[in-house]
């Protein structure tokens, strides 16, 4: 039984925002059926959420006695966990500190996805946004030093409405990667706005209010169902060449799958592209051990499909050859 816990568990209001639907009986790969038996304890990052629910329905269906407890709180609080002993398992959505090394953190990559900023469909400058993108120097001049606070100045028009900033409040690897792709010196706490819990709570904010603009992780932005962005929400395209207007090459945000293709490819920078972690106390043994296995071998091939992007051959060995 995979148990999902802290974010599944309230029927929604009808603004609200949720994690991602994860299909309730997902066709099994090619996971080796066996005699092992245990509980696995899974928490942090919302980015890596929904993967590992996955994963972990899978792997269960062909390890009956093995037991998932996945939540979801934030990469901070997955770290702090896995370091803490409370979970075998800590989600990572950003690099890993070298203090988390130095108390016995031992992880590996599991797969790739990337962080949006994300704009309400009803944004009076939204026909601006969409065409010519946003620079990263305008970015940042929104989230780190306030210096563009009016929608005409970040779309290149004459409009005075306001931007209404929003950020993370949860210590998050959304954010901390954000951040970095603005100014690689910073980490979350450099980002100005209001403070919001979680992604599906970010998401909720931007469609509340026709002046915002946040961000969040893929699977947050785009509806996992249909492909296409989330209902009421628009992605910000990045002008990665800074030249005032969308390329050909930088114009690929219309689908999930248009967007994990430029991930993929390297069009989509990096960051906010980045690798999603397993952190765990110490090298993992046992029935965790088997299960991050599988998730380097068989389970890459569920990535695609769920919206993430999978490792490279060398990284997938260099991964599998740290875990022994």
């Amino acid at each position: 039984m995979v148990v999902l816990v802290g974010c599944l568990g309230c029927a929604p209001k009808e603004t609200e925002v949720q994690a991602p639907a994860v299909a309730a009986n997902p066709e099994p790969s090619k996971a080796p059926a066996s005699d092992l038996s245990g509980t696995i304890r899974v928490s942090g990052a919302w980015a890596l959420y929904p993967m590992v629910v996955t994963w972990g329905e899978l792997y269960q269906q062909a390890n009956p006695g093995v037991k998932l407890d996945i939540s979801a709180g934030g990469a901070g609080k997955g770290a702090a966990d896995a370091l803490g002993g409370l979970v075998d398992i800590g989600m990572v959505s950003r690099a890993i500190h070298q203090d988390e090394i130095d108390k016995g953190g031992w992880f590996v990559p599991v797969c790739i996805d990337a962080v949006f900023p994300t704009v309400n469909e009803k944004n009076p400058e939204i026909d601006a946004l969409l065409k010519n993108g946003v620079k990263k120097e305008t970015f940042a001049g929104i989230w780190l030093t306030q210096k563009v606070t009016k929608w005409g100045e970040a779309a290149g028009t004459s409009g005075g409405d306001a931007i209404h900033l929003f950020t993370r409040s949860d210590a998050c690897g959304a954010a901390e990667t954000w951040a970095k792709f603005m100014d690689k010196e910073k980490k979350q706490e450099a980002l100005q706005g209001t403070g919001v819990y979680g992604d599906p709570g970010l998401a909720e904010a931007v469609l509340k209010d026709p002046l915002a603009i946040g961000f969040n992780n893929l699977n947050y932005a785009f509806d996992t169902k249909t492909g296409q962005p989330l209902a009421g929400l628009r992605i910000v395209p990045i002008d990665k060449d800074g030249n005032g207007k969308l390329d050909p090459d930088e114009s690929f945000y219309g689908t999930r799958d248009e967007v994990t293709k430029a991930i993929q490819d390297g069009r989509y920078p990096s960051p906010p592209a980045r690798e999603l972690n397993f952190l765990c106390k110490g090298v993992p043994t046992g029935v965790t051990a088997e299960f991050v296995k599988w998730v380097l071998t068989a389970g890459q091939s569920e990535c695609l499909p769920n919206g993430f992007v999978p490792l490279t051959e060398e990284k997938d060995a260099e991964a599998l050859k740290k875990l022994g």
